[in-house]
This record gives structure tokens, C-alpha cells and sequence, in this order.
């Protein structure tokens, strides 16, 4: 309800709520004092299916008595709590606060157990299985939405089993990631490269690159052009982990493998961001994630 850049919109949430309360007491005020004429039978004359007949008897007391009840229920609710319009309630309440008390309440509890993790360094917090499991709950809750719950990635979400790693994959590396996210960007290169022809031979010769399957005339022809990409990718085309430039010479391709998919990232581009995590985890947590993901890609490790 804070979010409302118009008081006018929380006064009017604010009558509308008041004004049903008030329609309910209303009703049963009406009610209660109108009188029906009833028959010597005690019904009203209604009759239904011929022989059910509507009798006129009061409301029974328990049922009005709840009735009220709830209607100053109702008031007290919205006294103390958000519901009218931008009126924040005589206890301040908020869910967002309740969760930060929820959390902080919990961490307190957990402080204990994450000291000892905190002492350790990743590889070797890598081979607590006490720790790895906690770190495999959080991966599952934070991370497997976009790596998959066997952080094998898919299609724009990159493997973190493997050892191929856009910014690195050691564990200042990969903690760094997870605290501030990343945002990849290549920007479109097709005026760089020339004409479509052109293209095509460039995505030819990055296709050789990883001796995957090309024409090696155009990849020839191709190689020229490829100077447009070298300032990134390096004149080898290994890539460049300081600004996560991918390693084009193996054959792990993030988003999708061939001639049309080169073609199509030299001419649109590609954004591909990753969100922060710093205010979502403690720094505790974020530790033992990190040693999580970085024992996936040295899965041989010994336990303890």
C-alpha cells in the first residue's frame, strides 16, 4: 500500500473497507427492526416443492452475537494491521520485516555451526559433507532455477560440472559471481564484419576454431575477419575470462552450436546477466555455496 504515488488511491481503499464494515452493520440494523407480517401458523406464506413454508422466526442470538463480533474484528485487524490504503497500522507490520526477523532469527541460530565453516577455506570445506549438503540445499533453492538441479546448465545457463568457466573457476573466482552477479554482453558485430556473405565465412572459421564440422574455404576466407572479435576472444580465440569472453576454441558452445547460431550472435548479440546474490545469502552462506559449486567441477574429491 506504500507503493501508491496518488493518496487518492489509498483514501479510496480506505472508504471502500470502511464503508463494507459499515454496510454489514447497516444490514443487520435493517434487518433486526423490520418487522414481518406473519401468518397464524408462525410462516410467512412462502411455500416451496408445496409443503416447505418459510417461517418467521428471529435471528437466534449466538448468530448475531458473532455477527458483531466479526465486525469488530474486522476494525480492531485493520487498526493494527496494513489494509487501509497507506495507513501502516499501530504495530508497523510488514511481511517484509517479519521475514527479516525470520532470517536474521535463523542465522543467529546457525551462527555456530557456519563459524566453524567460515574458518576453512573452499577446497577444504569442499570435503565436509556436513557443509556440502547445506551447500547443496542452497543451490537447489537459489541456483538450480537456471543451472538445473544437476548444475549441468542448458541452453544459455552455463555447466558448472565442467572446467570450462567464463570468469574463472577458482573460489575467489566463483564467490565473486555469486555476490555480484555478472552481466555478459557482445555486442552485435555484423557492420564490423561486413556483408552477410561475410558473416557466414566468419562463423565458418570460428567453427574451426574447435575443429568442429566447416567449410575450411570459407573458414580461410573467414579468418581475416575474425580480427573484428580478436580484441575479446584473443587472436587464438581462447577467450578472455577477465571480461568473460568465451573460449571459442573447444566445443562448448552456450548458446547453441552451428553456422546459423554464430550468424545469429554476430548479428543481434548477446545479453546474458546473472543476479546478485549478496543481499539474499549471508556471507556464511555465500561461502559454503561457493565451495558447493566448485567441488561440482572436481567431483573426485575425498570426504570427511
Amino acid at each position: 500500500m506504500s507503493d501508491f504515488t496518488s493518496s487518492y488511491w489509498s483514501l479510496f481503499i480506505t472508504t471502500i473497507s470502511l464503508l463494507g464494515i459499515l454496510a454489514c452493520l447497516v444490514l443487520l440494523w435493517v434487518t433486526a427492526r423490520k418487522k414481518t407480517v406473519g401468518h397464524a401458523d408462525n410462516t410467512t406464506g412462502h411455500v416451496w416443492d408445496e409443503d416447505l413454508r418459510e417461517m418467521n422466526n428471529p435471528l437466534p442470538m449466538w448468530w448475531v452475537g458473532l455477527f458483531v463480533i466479526s465486525v469488530i474484528f474486522g476494525l480492531c485487524y485493520l487498526w493494527i494491521f496494513p489494509g487501509l490504503g497507506s495507513f501502516k497500522g499501530s504495530q508497523s507490520w510488514s511481511s517484509q520485516a517479519e521475514y527479516k526477523a525470520e532470517m536474521a532469527e535463523a542465522e543467529k541460530a546457525l551462527a555456530p555451526l557456519y563459524a566453524a565453516f567460515d574458518a576453512l577455506p573452499v577446497e577444504q570445506l569442499a570435503k565436509d559433507t556436513k557443509a556440502m549438503a547445506i551447500g547443496e540445499r542452497l543451490f537447489m533453492n537459489n541456483c538450480s532455477q537456471c543451472h538445473g538441479s544437476d548444475a549441468q546448465g542448458s541452453k544459455g545457463y552455463p555447466n558448472l560440472t565442467d572446467s570450462d568457466w567464463l570468469h574463472g573457476g577458482a573460489p575467489e573466482n566463483i564467490k565473486a559471481s555469486i555476490i555480484n552477479g555478472r552481466q555478459g554482453m557482445m555486442p552485435a558485430m555484423a557492420q564490423a564484419v561486413g556483408t552477410p556473405k561475410e558473416v557466414s565465412e566468419l562463423a565458418h572459421y570460428v567453427l574451426s576454431l574447435s575443429a568442429s564440422p566447416h567449410d575450411s574455404y570459407k573458414a580461410s576466407v573467414g579468418k581475416a575477419k575474425f580480427t573484428a572479435c580478436a580484441s575479446c576472444h584473443g587472436i587464438d580465440g581462447k577467450g578472455n575470462q577477465a571480461i568473460g569472453a568465451p573460449n571459442l576454441s573447444d566445443k562448448i558452445w552456450l548458446h547453441g552450436w552451428g553456422e546459423q547460431a554464430i550468424v545469429n550472435m554476430v548479428n543481434h548479440g548477446k545479453v546474458n546477466a546473472m543476479p546478485a546474490q549478496k543481499d539474499r545469502l549471508s556471507n556464511s552462506q555465500i561461502h559454503v555455496l561457493s565451495a558447493y559449486v566448485w567441488s561440482m567441477s572436481h567431483a573426485n574429491l575425498p570426504v570427511n
